[in-house]
């Protein structure tokens, strides 16, 4: 197994690990995917935007991050309000549970889910210290094999959102109940203002 191959699987690996934690981002993809709303542009939004962070981060871009930290606690705080906003309009769902209709619901815009997920991705400074920092510090440890090892990192975020969102779609018919709609959006609200204290403690 040549050197590429085996930097491509440890991106891979390491890529994975970091997307799967549970999060406000994979939050959201899951209540897109139940839905079956504009998953496709979701998903593509997660993982392009992720290609172009660990690039990013490869690139050396990294170590400007780290001389300006005051543009990652700017972000943090941004993140943070826009989480606990998101947390509420979750909790404000959940007193008043929707049903999944089976033949699918006409919901949310286009736009709206496009600008939601962008904010949920590059309003999280969570995002930048793991594709920008970590991802690329572990890749640059590879030398000339960085780029498949981003290259194995970016087809994990790929894989998993992919997954998570038209994987989603097997939950339509316990979540035809509100009840079900009630529990996911219990979960998301406390997800989603946790880690908006947490992101804006931190920042």
């Amino acid at each position: 197994m040549n050197t590429a191959l085996l930097a491509a699987l440890a991106g891979l690996g390491t890529g994975m690990s970091l997307i799967v934690a549970i999060g406000a981002q994979n939050a959201f993809v899951l209540r897109q995917g139940i839905r079956r709303e504009h998953v496709l542009a979701v998903v593509a939004i997660c993982a392009v935007s992720d290609a172009v962070l660990i690039s990013v981060g490869i690139s050396g871009v990294g170590s400007v991050l780290r001389a300006w930290p005051s543009a990652v606690t700017a972000t943090g705080w941004i993140g943070g309000a826009f989480l606990v906003t998101y947390g509420v309009l979750a909790a404000r769902r959940a007193l008043r549970p929707e049903r999944l209709d089976a033949a699918g619901d006409a919901g949310g815009s286009l736009k709206a889910a496009v600008l939601t997920c962008l904010a949920m991705t590059w309003l999280n400074p969570h995002v930048y210290l793991d594709t920008v920092l970590l991802l690329g510090s572990v890749a640059n440890g590879y030398g000339t094999s960085r780029w498949p090892f981003g290259a194995g990192a970016a087809t994990g975020s790929v894989l998993w959102f992919s997954g998570l969102g038209f994987g989603a779609r097997l939950l339509q018919r316990p979540f035809s109940r509100p009840g079900s709609w009630r529990a996911l959006d219990v979960v998301i609200a406390c997800t989603m203002i946790t880690l908006g204290v947490l992101m804006a403690a931190r920042a």
